[in-house]
């Protein structure tokens, strides 16, 4: 058994290598793909993690390793890793040395069906593996209107990029209920609703209606919903979202260092309260909805690690699972062309993030009922630990 953890801790290093200096590859490689049929393509609901656009090209959204991690895929034509085409397969390859053949991520059954309306479901919510969607009900964000957007940020470039190629736009709450249902009954069990900002009490009023549709088009009450908002000034609002339905919550600090906030999170200091008001509304959230369904985000890498861990810490003691997300600069936002810590610095970050999370009894169930996307490598050092990936049952067969 040791074996296999090895195995798959190495495979794990290779994966956050690849997700920060992304995959090298002619696009073209990709015609010998049923891409859209078979497979699942990436659509931009919401931004870009490839390092540079690519309008009108579809890619594959990641990929399975032979023991069963599921790798981002973002593209990098500077990265000495790439993908390789031979005889019919598709190879992950270093320097041009075939490292293990890829089995790219199958297309779930509800993208090929419509809305009431006509609108594709696949644009409505994105699949994000393991049971997981996706809504990303509006894919900008006002904080632009005053020159306010986070500085990694690039959701507002996005959809002047691919909004009206790919059809993405605005999602309304029947089309969601609509779409969740479909991928309900297709097998998935997790929804995480999320955007860019909006005002705070059309917020409000739009999740509970999503809630509602959601509610009406599943059959089900406790439809597991993961409501990712910002701080509102008023918590008390936070109340309602868990009078509408939602099992858990998410607010998305970014920073932790106070003064690096304030410049990285522009609008979320000057328009969202600050970042005080930011703690307080996460430790309020877990009054509201109990220890271990509050989940916050840091994007690793634009502070020291020690303020990361810092405040990973500091919210686990308070009943709230933080996690980290590699800083992608991504195409369009302010901070493109800079770059990302090393491939190992994350890494470490991430091992040591998972043991915090340990520390404060934290379950799988709870890391994966919370996140958006339950195949993060946090998520990843948990199922190999506690030996939930279909490799371990594999063994015993």
């Amino acid at each position: 058994m040791s074996n296999i953890k090895e195995t798959l801790y190495r495979e794990l290093e290779l994966k956050v290598i690849t997700g920060v200096e992304g995959i090298n590859f002619d696009p073209q490689i990709f015609r010998h793909l049923d891409l859209g049929g078979r497979y699942q393509e990436d659509i931009h609901i919401c931004m870009e993690f490839a390092h540079e656009t690519h309008v009108g090209i579809k890619f594959p959204t990641g990929f399975l390793s032979p023991n069963g991690l599921i790798y981002y895929l973002k593209w990098d034509r500077r990265s000495s890793y790439s993908f390789i085409y031979e005889n019919g397969s598709y190879y992950l390859a270093h320097h041009g040395k075939v490292i293990f053949p890829v089995e790219f991520l199958e297309r779930p059954n509800y993208y090929r069906e419509k809305t009431s309306d006509g609108t594709s479901m696949s644009t409505i919510a994105s699949y994000f593996q393991e049971g997981a969607l996706v809504v990303a009900y509006s894919n900008e964000c006002a904080l632009k209107e005053k020159d306010h957007d986070c500085k990694f940020c690039n959701i507002n470039a996005t959809k002047a990029t691919y909004g009206e190629v790919e059809g993405i736009g605005w999602k309304y709450p029947k089309q969601v209920g609509e779409t969740v249902g479909a991928a309900y009954r297709d097998g998935a069990r997790h929804v995480t609703i999320t955007g860019g900002f909006v005002a705070e009490r059309r917020e409000v009023e739009y999740y509970l209606d999503v809630a509602d549709a959601i509610k009406e088009h599943t059959g089900l009450e406790d439809f597991n919903g993961t409501a990712c908002v910002g701080a509102p000034h008023d918590l008390s609002i936070i109340d309602k979202y868990k009078e509408a339905g939602y099992r858990t919550i998410a607010t998305n600090i970014e920073i932790w260092d106070r003064n690096i906030f304030k410049a990285i999170c522009p609008g979320k200091e000057q328009q969202c309260g600050g970042w005080e008001h930011w703690v307080k509304a996460l430790e309020y959230e877990v009054e509201v909805f109990g220890r271990g369904k509050v989940r916050s985000n840091i994007v690793a890498g634009l502070e020291p690690k020690e303020s990361t861990l810092e405040g990973v810490e500091y919210l686990a003691s308070k009943g709230v699972i933080c996690f980290a997300t590699s800083w992608n600069p991504n195409p369009g936002s302010a901070l493109e062309g800079h770059r990302s810590p090393e491939p190992a610095w994350h890494l470490d970050l991430y091992k040591k993030i998972a043991a915090i999370h340990r520390k404060y009894g934290f379950t799988y169930e709870e890391l994966y009922d919370c996140n958006a996307a339950p195949i993060g490598v946090i998520n990843d050092i948990y199922r190999i630990e506690d030996e939930l990936l279909p490799v371990f049952e594999a063994q015993f067969a």
